[in-house]
């Protein structure tokens, strides 16, 4: 359990990156403020930097961790660009389908919102490494059990404005 928490590391650090990005006065919109079938693509908060700042915030705590332990034998640097970058994806992917069917950003839509990034994550991973189907089912249960925690944690301590 513990090596699949830290071949995950990459993920869970690029999922949290855009909220603390927020400082950096680059709010430009994945999608351009472009629709599609009448609705936004990706929405406001989907960002050129909250992609580019938490694949790279991700990516450089993968490659920092992997000096002290690394449970898999591929390129960290590889595995920590793909899972970051997947993981931003993913979630960039759901709120797609949340805009498609009408549901407003920041409006909670379980399951999706709590495994997007995981699923993501492993998803674009996989082109290096794939750590089996129950592994991968588990790492989707824990990241969404953390995800709840750690976004409920951010939203009493006022650095995030809704709990999802």
């Amino acid at each position: 359990m513990i090596e699949l928490f830290y071949l995950m590391i990459p993920a869970y650090i690029a999922n949290m990156a855009p909220v603390f990005a927020r400082r950096i006065n680059w709010n430009t919109p994945l999608d351009f403020g472009k629709t599609f079938r009448g609705r936004r693509i990706f929405g406001d908060n989907k960002t050129w930097r909250g992609l580019i700042v938490g694949t790279i915030a991700g990516t450089v705590v993968g490659v920092a961790a992997s000096q002290l332990y690394w449970p898999v034998a591929v390129s960290p640097f590889l595995w920590s660009l793909l899972a970051s970058f997947g993981a931003l994806c993913g979630d960039a992917t759901k709120s797609f389908f949340k805009r498609q069917f009408g549901i407003s950003s920041g409006q909670s839509w379980t399951p999706f919102d709590q495994i997007d990034y995981s699923i993501g994550a492993l998803l674009l991973g996989s082109i290096v490494y794939f750590p089996g189907w129950i592994n991968a089912a588990i790492i989707i249960l824990a990241s969404a059990i953390g995800h709840i925690a750690v976004n409920h944690f951010a939203y009493y301590t006022k650095i995030r404005g809704e709990k999802w």
